[in-house]
């Protein structure tokens, strides 16, 4: 077992790959640098080895490809996670790897979002994008985390051989952040500088199909970790639309005795019964997450006694 790996995704990043692995060697000397090629169509992979890294190769497109299999196939007391994109300097990797190493954090965020991402990053609809999705996620999941759509992270072993890996592309790191916020993970934020890509340097990400992907990923996670308060809210939306256009009803009825509009009141009736199902459908999927939570504290302790024995070895 590794003490500390730097996993690095890549893809077509031959322009800042050399620069990123030299930069890790000198902040932190004993890692292990792991680059995983994902079907790169320049010279990532061979910069990649002429300056000491291990590289590997994942043929399905798709950064939550990648990631599925390094999370797979490397076994380390901590994972360092960063772009190959040279957009994060090496500055801060000493201090997030010691809050997982010494201080337990599951997962530590390199927040880019309060220096100097909005500065230097000059995509005005990622800019948006990245505030919105810190909105949305701690506001519907109750927490505080810095930046949501950082590349720039360290986990611990328990996180990482617990983490199911569901998304194949971007969205996957919404899907940690809201994976570690569920289980009431340890999660800490350190202030991390951002540069924006050299020129030449293309990113991959869509703004608009990537975009809608992260925030279908979003409410699908949270239809999921939190359903009472999802199908709750529909069934409380369902009512109160029924009860909107049942009140003129009622109101005629109670002046003259006569039901004017039978057809809206029967959808009405139906919009009810449709509430409280959705309420009800929510409080038994509730009772489940519930379990699920149980279950995984019974997984998260196998996984910690299997990483003692691997340290005994």
């Amino acid at each position: 077992m590794d003490r500390i790996a730097v996993l690095i995704p890549c893809y077509n990043e031959a322009q800042t790959i050399a620069r990123v692995v030299q930069d890790i060697h000198e902040a932190l000397p004993e890692a292990v640098v792991y680059v995983y090629d994902n079907n790169s169509t320049d010279k990532t992979a061979e910069l990649a080895k002429e300056q000491g890294a291990v590289v590997r190769y994942e043929h399905r497109q798709g950064k939550g490809n990648v990631i599925r299999r390094m999370f797979r196939e490397i076994d380390a007391e901590c994972y360092l996670m960063i772009d190959g994109d040279d957009t994060y300097p090496l500055d801060c990797a000493r201090k997030m790897t010691d809050q997982v190493l010494y201080e337990g954090a599951d997962m530590v965020v390199g927040d880019r979002l309060s220096s100097t991402y909005f500065e230097q990053n000059k995509r005005p609809f990622h800019n948006f994008g990245n505030s919105l999705m810190r909105t949305g996620i701690n506001w519907l999941f109750h927490t505080d985390i810095k930046d949501i759509m950082t590349g720039y992270r360290a986990f611990g072993y328990e996180f990482v051989k617990t983490f199911p890996v569901f998304s194949k592309g971007f969205e996957i790191e919404t899907e940690m952040t809201i994976h570690a916020v569920n289980y009431n993970m340890q999660v800490e934020n350190v202030i991390v500088e951002y540069r924006d890509r050299p020129e030449g340097s293309v990113s991959k990400l869509n703004t608009y199909s990537d975009g809608f992907r992260v925030i279908r990923k979003m409410l699908q996670l949270y239809r999921n970790y939190k359903p009472l308060q999802f199908f709750g809210a529909i069934g409380l939306l369902l009512g109160a639309a029924a009860l909107l256009f049942m009140l003129p009803i009622l109101g005629e009825y109670l002046r003259t005795g006569l039901v004017p509009r039978f057809p809206t009141l029967i959808v009405c009736g139906f919009m009810v019964l449709a509430g409280i199902q959705s309420f009800f459908a929510g409080m038994i999927l509730e009772v489940l997450s519930a379990k699920d939570k149980r279950d995984f504290e019974y997984r998260l302790m196998k996984i910690s006694v299997q990483k003692r024995e691997i340290n005994a070895r």
